[in-house]
């Protein structure tokens, strides 16, 4: 599928800034995504190797949501580090098209000023947090999505990822939630649970090879 097949589809500023990035043709999973019911609001778990485009089919449901007005996004990570890469990522990418934060610090703040914003990137020990004050603006919020979401069988974070996805499916009746992961070990369980759609592919940018490495030589199979 070529990016100017979805021309008509997203809003003229996202199209052009994925343009920018020259990108020209979609990979194989985000065109699965678009097939899937992405731009339809439809809960998605996508499930396909690192470096194959899951983060443009994240950015493209966020700015999505955002640019047409129709509501917030959050962008759920596991850890301080990995949002403030993707921190980063947004507001190079989309800093002229709308207000981007990173909310990781104290856990026991309702950071009011976050209703501003139009797309926060935070933890999900800190989204708990945000919960568990009540967050008014948190009604506003159209597009959730969840990185590393197989994290979710983690025996330490994965009962907070579990009862934040649970909370928030209460919360917000109509949210669109999009899972992130390179590897799951029950992916159409999960997406039955998220009542999402299953999108799988095993294409990578650059071909894996599996191996032994012995004595200063590696012996591939």
């Amino acid at each position: 599928m070529l990016l100017e097949d979805i021309k008509e589809k997203i809003p003229a500023e996202l199209y052009s800034v994925i343009e920018k990035e020259k990108i020209k043709e979609l990979r194989p999973a985000q065109e699965k995504a678009i097939s899937a019911g992405l731009l339809e609001w439809k809960n998605l778990l996508v499930c396909t190797p690192t470096a194959s485009g899951k983060t443009l089919v994240a950015e493209i449901a966020a700015m999505n949501s955002i640019i047409k007005g129709i509501g917030k996004a959050i962008y759920i990570v596991p850890l301080k580090a990995l949002a403030t890469e993707k921190y980063k990522e947004f507001r190079r990418k989309y800093e002229h098209l709308a207000k981007i934060i990173i909310s990781i610090g104290d856990r026991d703040s309702a950071d009011p000023y976050l209703s501003k914003y139009d797309l926060i990137i935070t933890t999900s020990e800190k989204l708990d947090s945000l919960i568990r004050h009540k967050c008014p603006w948190l009604k506003e919020v159209k597009v959730i999505i969840v990185d590393e979401i197989h994290l979710i069988n983690d025996a330490g974070r994965g009962p907070t990822v579990e009862i934040l996805i649970t909370l928030l499916r209460q919360l917000l009746k109509d949210v669109q939630i999009i899972g992130l992961s390179a590897t799951i070990g029950n992916p159409k369980e999960l997406a039955k649970w998220l009542n999402a759609k299953l999108v799988e592919d095993d294409w990578r940018p650059v071909e894996l090879h599996k191996g032994i490495y012995l004595d200063g030589e590696v012996e591939f199979y």
